[in-house]
């Protein structure tokens, strides 16, 4: 009796049966789900009632199959459509995931950023497309993409174990995961990626600096930089967003800093969500310091902050030569720039500002982050610390104490 089987290796399933007194497999490329299962199940259905009757024709079942040597075979007949799926010769009519993955790539990049798409252009050249040379997209298993991700794990970076983030190697598969789900709707093959699910990430714990940390900072930093980490305490832009702020988007007359691009590798671009588009108050000292900025780069160039030449500031320069410096001559502990956009969200939410209002200031869609992030360094704003609960039990120890208990107490005094 013929029987379903499945491989152990490839999870791939086979016909396993007995013909003319000899133990045939039929290897498939079909995936172990419900559905091929009873695709095959079928077909065993109609080669045992043949065998049955003597109509048996093995060429006509398995096409190209190195049983056929070893078997007395008959003359060909029709090809059986569901045969050719399970024909041990059979390669699915799939592409390379090279060739696929250059085809996704061309229909997806058009409602992409320049930037995202330089990013994906470099994991599909650098990881993706290598990783799996020569392989046809129905052909990758599960096991394959989790040797995949294996190997990003083993590679080098600026994680502080020296090797790739945990979170890169999320963004890496993430863009597997699109590809082979596209290419799994296209083919309908079973996409391999299914319950993979991203490596888990760790807290990301905030360093802001204090008031008096930022006003030192502001003091002693050199004089062609003050305004620029003025702006960048005091408002909560993010880099690209004040590297990449132009004049047209500095509202004097109504004191607004308008948030419509960013700078991502030299280029200014759409911001990075729809929800980055917003408008920042110019509060006293930011207006003060974009007013004296303006005398110096106003006629220079289109950026607010530039260099000689008119051209965005380049961060990366800028922190190694500048910021770094500054922080050890002032014995502050190194972080990086963007702990100023911290600093700004802490600052304007302990001064007891709506957390709704600080949240579109800082580009968030809502106030979720807000309160996962900073709610420690608010302890009087979100209630955090206990205080209410314990005024309350206090209050009603109060009401609840017998007069004359107090003033025995007052005696006792």
């Amino acid at each position: 009796m013929a029987k379903v089987r499945v491989r152990h290796d490839t999870k791939k399933l086979f016909i396993d049966f007995i013909y003319n007194g000899e133990r045939c497999r039929e290897q498939t490329m079909l995936n172990d789900t419900a559905r091929n299962r009873k695709q095959l199940e079928g077909l065993v259905q109609r080669m045992e009632a043949k065998i049955l009757t003597g109509d048996f024709d093995y060429a006509e079942f398995f096409p190209g199959s190195k049983n056929i040597a070893k078997l007395e075979a008959a003359g060909a007949l029709p090809l059986n459509p569901v045969a050719a799926a399970v024909s041990s010769s059979y390669t699915p009519e799939t592409p390379l995931f090279s060739d696929f993955a250059d085809q996704w790539f061309v229909e997806n990049k058009i409602q992409w950023r320049s930037s995202h798409t330089t990013s994906v252009e470099s994991i599909l050249e650098t990881a993706l497309k290598p990783g799996f040379k020569n392989k046809r997209v129905a052909d990758i298993t599960k096991a394959d993409v989790l040797a995949l991700r294996n190997k990003l794990a083993k590679k080098k970076g600026r994680n502080s174990t020296g090797f790739m983030k945990p979170k890169t190697i999320n963004n890496y598969l993430a863009i597997l995961r699109l590809i082979l789900t596209e290419a799994a709707d296209r083919y309908e093959f079973d996409n391999p990626f299914r319950n993979i699910k991203p490596l888990k990430l760790q807290k990301v714990h905030i360093e802001p600096f204090s008031l008096s940390e930022v006003e030192t900072i502001l003091q002693r930093v050199r004089e062609d930089y003050r305004n620029y980490y003025l702006v960048r305490f005091y408002t909560g832009m993010r880099t690209g967003e004040v590297d990449g702020l132009k004049w047209e988007y500095v509202d004097f007359d109504r004191r607004e800093i308008l948030i419509r691009e960013t700078l991502i590798q030299g280029e200014t671009e759409y911001t990075k969500t729809d929800s980055s588009q917003r408008e920042i108050p110019m509060f006293g000292p930011v207006y003060e310091a974009l007013k004296e900025q303006f005398k110096a780069t106003g006629k220079l160039s289109k950026y607010v902050f530039c260099n000689r030449e008119g051209k965005p500031l380049e961060h990366n320069n800028v922190t190694k030569r500048v910021w770094y410096p500054l922080l050890r001559s002032l014995g502050l502990k190194k972080r990086r720039p963007y702990q100023t956009r911290h600093t700004a969200a802490t600052l304007l939410l302990a001064s007891g500002e709506n957390p709704e209002w600080v949240a579109r200031t800082l580009g968030h869609s809502s106030t979720e982050m807000l309160f996962k992030v900073y709610s420690r360094y608010i302890p009087n704003l979100t209630r955090m610390d206990g205080s209410a609960f314990e005024r309350l039990l206090q209050g009603r120890v109060i009401e609840e104490t017998p007069e004359e208990e107090l003033e025995a107490d007052e005696v006792m005094a």
